[in-house]
């Protein structure tokens, strides 16, 4: 449907031509859907491993306690939480948002799994935040660096979704590869494949929308 060089055409174009800010703008890619019913339950939330690291890496809070915390410590998770923070922090909903709103990205040892659900699982649920479990004896440094260089991708009661490949710092080929790897991988999960997709759009923050006029459909 649209190759890399297509893409590569489009963010240099969405990089090009507009004013410059004072702050690094976001690169963004957007995908408008058909023949899709959302309202019977058709969403996507997934986790994708960008081929192209992140300036700004994702940030990644980790619940563990005992040995694998200090391990997630030791390999600099944005924060741990034990078991207790975090029956502490569930007990207060102003608390329990702002931890969830913090961060990118939540893992879990598989023995607090009920406990995260139990207390934080109201607000992590319709945010697509459910934390990803983790066995005491995983290689926590290895899942840090692979959710660091991740972005989640959500469609949910919508034709459309939106999210960041980069920013405007990163070459042109880089952030076409990462726009790459994310169509790709919804394309895997839509019912007809590319059929579904109507268009295709990147942009940065503050930018204008770009978009090849070959890939819309009617």
């Amino acid at each position: 449907m649209i190759n890399e060089t297509q893409i590569v055409q489009m963010v240099k174009e969405a990089k090009t031509g507009q004013k410059e800010r004072k702050f690094k703008q976001s690169v963004e890619l957007i995908m408008v859907f058909k023949d899709i019913d959302v309202k019977k339950g058709f969403a996507i939330n997934e986790t994708v491993q960008l081929p192209k690291k992140l300036s700004q890496p994702a940030s990644v809070c980790v619940v563990a306690s005992g040995d694998l915390g200090l391990k997630a410590k030791s390999a600099n998770a944005d924060r741990v939480v034990d078991g207790a923070e975090i029956n502490q922090v569930g007990a207060n909903k102003r608390a329990s948002r702002k931890l969830i709103n913090g961060y990118d990205f939540f893992l879990s040892d598989t023995q607090l799994m009920a406990t995260v659900g139990k207390t934080l699982g109201q607000f992590m649920g319709p945010r697509g935040k459910m934390p990803t479990p983790v066995p005491f004896n995983a290689p926590i440094d290895s899942i840090l660096e692979r959710f660091r260089s991740s972005i989640r991708v959500r469609l949910r009661n919508s034709l459309s979704l939106a999210c960041k490949i980069g920013d405007e710092s990163m070459s042109d080929d880089d952030l076409a590869a990462n726009a790459h790897a994310v169509i790709n991988m919804v394309e895997k999960k839509l019912p007809s494949g590319d059929k579904n997709i109507k268009k295709i759009m990147i942009k940065t923050t503050m930018g204008k929308i770009v978009k090849p006029p070959q890939i819309e459909r009617k």
